[in-house]
């Protein structure tokens, strides 16, 4: 235990050829902060719990993450998939309920790092990660119909069903000069980068709508004050009948934190030239990460994609980007907090729907669609589940459905194959020959003998007559359950019963173990009906039929 405690903490090799990055770094810190503050306050203010939330916990957890965490230049923080969770839960349980789920969140981070459960979580089928971006980056663009109309949001939890409320109250009570801003924001987000990639495009939208609220006081909805100093860390007061209620959506939230965080370093991975993340720290940093946002008034974070993509191409190589990016944020806080408290909540809100939409590749959606039938459909059902139900639930669903068309094409690409027998020169000529060409037949089965695919093999084998002996060959079997190895054993049964005498061939010894403990073995005629060649198992096959002396059956 000790050893994976110590494997979890922070290392001098963390750091390794910092010297020569130093400049790059800093560089790149800085551009993440400038990127990263319009979307911490859009998503502070979106989930209900305010700007200042949000900027807490992009400088909070950023630090802690990017100090604690598994990978060199991820940047974590709030995020869109976070803000989907917390939306709902807020609006049921208040703004306290937060701080408890964020400790729940840690902790099961921290728990799971510990046991080493990271480097499972990676394997998420990419149909499942494509649907699950799409439906959140939908839930995100939803969320801010109400603000873009300049309509206060209707009530409701799904969020759907509430941008649809908001459409029909702005035909009545919208707010045109909002709808401006966010189209302002738009063509800022979607020209500059054109004409200069390193732009900041969304903080020059978010100044660009400033600036034009303000020079035509125009009547829009504003942030409002912000601390101008960073809060002490405290604990409220919370129960356990609290607790206890919140478990569940702690729970969520961990399982959220956990994938999306292994998704962003994993993207990262592919990205930069900083080395291979390691998971469980990844965890680990996450779960701390948890710890200390609610502790500041914050809320909980995972690795942001968008934030992370842009540490890699500013030129990060180590996490000391990662803590550049939160001094920026906490110098805004010091000094900025009177021109942030100016900003149009419209322009926030447009902000966020350019985010979502460029949430989503569509080369990769493309690709996906295109591949199989099978990984469409996972990636649409997990898309509809994740606006239609919540975003643990679409994942356990994707994976569902993922597993079982899986587990349907494995079971459709086993199969048992008749084969031809080979010649034998000790009975060619003789009337034993004849009666082995009539009577002996022989099955290859390719594969895998499991649940998925049993009752098939025991439909086709058992279907068989008209021979006296038959040989199975497993050599080529590839896996084999419980199932499977009784289904064998019902296969060999009810053969054996009808004066068929079955033979197995090249059994393997992970395989014999099985076949051993459910009893498969025991129901073959004669112990020796174990062969690890083709060969002898045929020539024993001729001398059954030669001592018999009989016909097929029936004749």
């Amino acid at each position: 235990m000790k050893g994976r405690l110590t494997g979890l903490l922070p290392r001098r090799s963390d750091y390794a050829g910092f010297q020569q990055s130093w400049k790059t770094d800093v560089v790149a810190g800085l551009t993440v902060g400038v990127v990263a503050l319009p979307l911490a306050l859009a998503f502070g203010i979106t989930t209900g719990l305010g700007a200042n939330a949000g900027l807490i916990t992009a400088i909070v957890a950023g630090l802690v993450a990017g100090l604690f965490g598994g990978s060199n230049v991820q940047v974590s923080g709030p995020t869109g998939a976070m803000t989907v969770v917390l939306v709902p839960l807020v609006a049921r349980y208040g703004r306290e309920s937060v701080f408890i789920v964020g400790l729940i969140a840690g902790l099961l981070c921290i728990v799971a790092a510990v046991a080493r459960v990271g480097r499972y979580l990676e394997y998420m089928p990419w149909p499942v990660v494509e649907g699950f971006t799409i439906g959140i980056a939908l839930i995100i663009f939803l969320q801010q119909v109400p603000t873009a109309l300049g309509v206060p949001k209707p009530e409701g939890e799904n969020t759907a069903a509430v941008a649809a409320r908001a459409v029909r109250r702005s035909l009545d009570a919208g707010n045109m000069q909002a709808v401006m801003l966010v189209a302002l924001v738009v063509a800022v987000m979607v020209v500059f980068p054109r004409i200069r990639q390193s732009l900041p495009a969304s903080l020059l939208a978010v100044v660009a709508a400033t600036v034009v609220a303000q020079a035509a006081s125009l009547d829009v909805v504003r942030i409002g004050s912000l601390p101008d100093s960073l809060p002490l860390p405290s604990i409220p007061d919370t129960s356990f009948s609290q607790v206890r209620d919140l478990l569940s959506a702690g729970f969520a939230v961990a399982i959220l934190a956990a994938i999306e965080s292994l998704l962003s370093a994993k993207v990262a991975d592919g990205m930069a030239n900083a080395g291979r993340h390691d998971p469980d720290r990844e965890l680990f940093g996450q779960g701390l990460a948890n710890l200390a946002s609610p502790l500041f008034g914050g809320m909980p974070a995972t690795g942001a994609i968008a934030r992370t993509a842009v540490n890699v191409r500013a030129g990060a190589r180590t996490r000391v980007s990662a803590v550049v990016h939160a001094i920026v944020l906490v110098l805004v806080v010091f000094f900025a907090g009177g021109l942030v408290s100016e900003i149009p909540l419209a322009a926030l809100g447009g902000v966020l729907m350019v985010t979502a939409v460029r949430m989503v590749e569509v080369h990769n959606v493309r690709a996906v669609v295109r591949s199989t039938r099978s990984d469409a459909m996972v990636l649409v059902a997990t898309a509809v589940a994740t606006v239609a139900f919540d975003l643990i639930l679409a994942v356990e669903i994707g994976v569902m459905v993922a597993g079982f068309l899986a587990l349907r094409h494995v079971a459709r690409s086993s199969e048992a194959e008749r084969e031809p027998l080979p010649a034998d020169d000790r009975f060619e000529g003789s009337d034993e020959a004849t009666l082995k060409r009539d009577h002996i037949v022989v099955y290859r089965i390719d594969g895998s003998l499991f649940f998925g695919a049993a009752h098939r093999f025991l439909t086709e084998l058992t279907s068989i007559s008209d021979v006296r002996v038959m040989i199975l060959r497993l050599s080529q079997m590839q896996s084999l359950d419980a199932t499977g190895a009784q289904a064998l054993g019902q296969i060999v049964e009810e053969l054996e019963s009808r004066g068929i005498t079955v033979l197995l061939k090249g059994v393997r010894p992970h395989h014999r173990r099985i076949l051993e403990a459910v009893g498969t073995l025991d129901r073959l005629a004669h112990e020796r009906h174990l062969f690890d060649t083709l060969d002898d198992a045929v020539a024993h096959a001729h001398m059954h039929l030669a001592r018999s002396g009989e016909a097929a059956p029936g004749s």
